[in-house]
């Protein structure tokens, strides 16, 4: 089932898996095995993907015969970038979108981010451009060796 799963794409990263980004929290299949509940976490509060993405999981999972599938939103814990895999952030950097990357700022939990690598030539030669990118959950970025703007995908 993770199989199916992971062939659904994010909106808005389709180099991305669903997997990759770590939304999926669960998944359980009822003892008819014609059933199915699938747990998932918005990357943000009111995401507008996750209308989306339940759907595309529900269509995903019909069509492989099951004939009741279940979309349940879990909140809390909130999600995190840390759920990001490792094989998601790279699949962020090939599609040319700096993963985010996450350092210790003090003992307060908060955190910093330095050094935003370009996905394009890997200088860490870069500037911010605007806190917001596309989507609320990217900056944009613009690499001062080979001039190329990329978004970075924040951490939260």
């Amino acid at each position: 089932m993770y199989t199916w799963l992971s062939e659904i794409s994010d909106p808005e990263i389709p180099a991305v898996s669903i997997l990759d980004l770590g939304i999926v929290r669960d998944v359980v299949l009822a003892d008819d095995a014609a059933s199915v509940s699938v747990t998932i976490t918005p990357t943000y509060s009111g995401c507008p993907a996750m209308d989306l993405i339940s759907m595309q999981i529900r269509m995903a999972l019909m069509s492989r015969g099951f004939k009741k599938v279940d979309i349940n939103m879990q909140l809390a814990p909130a999600w995190t970038t840390d759920w990001i895999t490792p094989e998601g952030k790279a699949k962020m950097q090939a599609y040319g979108i700096a993963p985010p990357i996450r350092k210790a700022k003090d003992g307060l939990g908060l955190f910093e981010e330095d050094d935003i690598e370009c996905p394009h030539c890997h200088s860490l030669h870069t500037e911010l451009v605007s806190q917001f990118g596309a989507t609320s959950c990217k900056a944009m970025y613009r690499c001062l060796d080979c001039k190329e703007p990329f978004e970075h995908f924040k951490c939260h």
